[in-house]
């Protein structure tokens, strides 16, 4: 790790006021802390961490150090190989820190087919850990399962349901997923009989059906499986049922049946939910629904789809749920595979936890269509993306704690008249269309970090990083929790006010006094007065152009980009004469 990186991460730590999710800082003067192994535990597990050893955050987070790190990395290295299974091999090393020695480790975190990282001494149904907020949390039998399932193909969808037979599939659509078969695979499909057919799709395994089969094509698996099924409530409140009123839920709805038949209920309860909203479009306006449809679809099949279908999940169901300000549509079994939270909707990116059901809805169509349930090409996220921007509306946020994943819709137009106001009041010029987006999401009160941004804005992540730094150079956006894991909030004097009336102007800090003063009467580098000052280094930059350009001050070399340049006062000492 580089020194300047721990700075900011410390600063960023003291700034907080506590941990996080991705750092943790331990007292440890002498020893290793006992909670050690639970959090290695839960950095390998979850998405990897930093732990700083000689910092105590019970005095906001003072550097009181380490007396002996040489042993405490020969110890923490040991604890690594020795105590956790499988061994860890993170970055070990010392940083002198305000006069004080800090042992810094980076953790990996593990590959799917290695987790979970567990303590030898517990066993790993008691000694798994994952990471959640700032704090690690033991992982539930339920979720150990699902860790280990997960290092390889899971087959539950191809096991054979006890009981059935050909007499429970549903006719019609076993008629046209065969047509389909045949009209499209030939080769394999063209010549077989019924029978021959479906078991070589998997449909039938032996007499009986699949897992699979029964879901795709079955008349009703919920003869077998009461549970798996969807239902979806609209609650009054954005908390749920309205205590003033008794009133419980203004709909409620049990969608059953195979998974061509649920899909069709679900999005006819959600139509008949939603409202119509006006929405900006360039000069004038248009009328379109709360959510669009095509997001819609894709998450509530993404969510029958990529569902766990083990035993102990069997009894629970995909839940879609209303509120006056948002959607959430949460189904048993986290992500699987090469597929992450920060990679959702990355072309390309797409693994697959029920290969045989989703291979089967590939080729059956939806109710009174010729359409297919879902394409398998990784398509569904990026579509829901790609809706949900051209409606001018935030992007889902997607949860993933390994028993369950979550898909949460604002229900807010992005692009709406106050945010549009808000940032018009900025006085910000040159701001591209994804910085207005991203400033809108926090108008909006939403989480913003190099992910959502990219997914609001379909950028790359290289791009998305420019973008996001001009914004914090500019002075509008303050970074918090490191560059690798960096999230966004808006600077404390461009945060919206509630007002009556039009926005008011946002009038920010001008930075370029506390440069001048940095400067005084000597030269100084850029990385000087960042130092000096405590200003990010972009806004250092973006405030030493303009400097520049009033004549405040000049360079010392005519290539500003080289590292050597330094920076003086011109005779023009005040910023009234420029």
């Amino acid at each position: 790790m580089l020194h300047d990186e721990l700075i900011e991460i410390i600063s960023n730590l003291r700034t907080l006021g506590g941990d996080h999710a991705f750092v943790e800082a331990k007292r440890a003067e002498t020893k290793l802390p006992k909670s050690v192994r639970e959090t290695l535990s839960a950095f390998a597990n979850t998405s990897g961490g930093i732990l700083i050893f000689g910092l105590d955050e019970s005095r906001g987070f003072e550097a009181n150090g380490v007396r002996d790190p040489a042993k405490l990395e020969a110890d923490l290295a040991a604890m690594c190989s020795e105590n956790l299974e499988p061994p860890l091999r993170p970055l070990i090393g010392t940083h002198r820190f305000e006069d004080a020695d800090l042992v810094v480790a980076e953790i990996p975190e593990l590959p799917s087919g290695s987790k979970p990282a567990y303590n030898r001494g517990t066993g790993m149904t008691q000694g798994s850990y994952i990471r959640v907020a700032d704090g690690d949390r033991k992982l539930s039998p339920y979720e150990v399962q699902l860790m280990v399932a997960n290092r390889g193909q899971p087959r539950d969808d191809e096991q054979p349901v006890p009981g059935s037979s050909v007499a429970n599939l549903d006719g019609s659509l076993t008629e046209a997923f065969l047509n389909r078969l045949r009209r499209h695979r030939r080769r394999a499909f063209a010549n077989l009989d019924t029978a021959a057919a479906l078991r070589r799709a998997k449909v039938l395994i032996g007499e009986e059906l699949s897992l699979a089969g029964l879901l795709a094509l079955g008349e009703y698996p919920q003869e077998f499986f009461p549970q798996v099924m969807l239902t979806f409530v609209h609650y009054p409140t954005k908390s749920g049922p309205d205590p003033r009123s008794g009133t419980r839920f203004v709909d409620n709805v049990a969608a059953e049946g195979p998974i061509p038949v649920i899909v069709d209920e679900a999005l006819i309860a959600l139509r008949r939910n939603m409202k119509r909203r006006s929405t900006i479009r360039g000069a004038g306006r248009a009328e379109t629904w709360e959510y669009p449809e095509t997001a819609l679809r894709e998450a509530v099949v993404n969510a029958l789809v990529h569902r766990d279908y083990s035993g102990p999940a069997l009894g629970t169901q995909v839940q879609v749920e209303m509120y006056p300000d948002r959607l959430i549509i949460r189904n048993p079994g986290g992500l699987y595979g090469s597929v992450r939270e920060e990679n959702l909707g990355v072309e390309g990116t797409s693994s697959a936890r029920n290969a045989t059901l989703l291979k089967l809805l590939e080729d059956t169509p939806l109710p009174g269509s010729d359409r297919p349930i879902c394409e398998n090409r990784g398509s569904g996220i990026p579509a829901m993306l790609a809706a949900m921007r051209d409606a001018k509306l935030s992007p889902p946020r997607f949860a993933d704690d390994i028993s369950t994943f979550t898909a949460t819709f604002p229900n807010h137009t992005l692009m709406g008249d106050g945010a549009v106001q808000w940032i018009a009041s900025l006085r910000e010029h040159g701001l591209t269309d994804g910085q207005c987006h991203g400033l809108a999401m926090l108008f909006h009160g939403e989480t913003l970090n190099n992910q959502a941004y990219r997914n609001a804005n379909d950028l790359d992540s290289r791009v998305a990083t420019e973008e996001l730094g001009d914004l914090v150079a500019r002075g509008l956006l303050v970074p918090a929790g490191g560059r690798r894991y960096a999230q966004y909030t808006l600077a404390d004097d461009v945060v919206p006010t509630p007002v009556d009336g039009p926005v008011r102007e946002r009038r920010r800090a001008d930075r370029r006094e506390e440069i001048l003063l940095a400067l005084g009467e000597n030269e100084a580098t850029r990385a000087d007065l960042v130092t000096a000052t405590g200003l990010p280094d972009r806004t250092v930059s973006r405030w030493l152009s303009a400097l520049l350009r009033q004549g405040l001050i000049e360079a010392t070399e005519r290539n500003l980009r080289s590292p050597n340049v330094r920076y003086r006062r011109t005779p023009q000492r005040t910023l009234d004469e420029g």
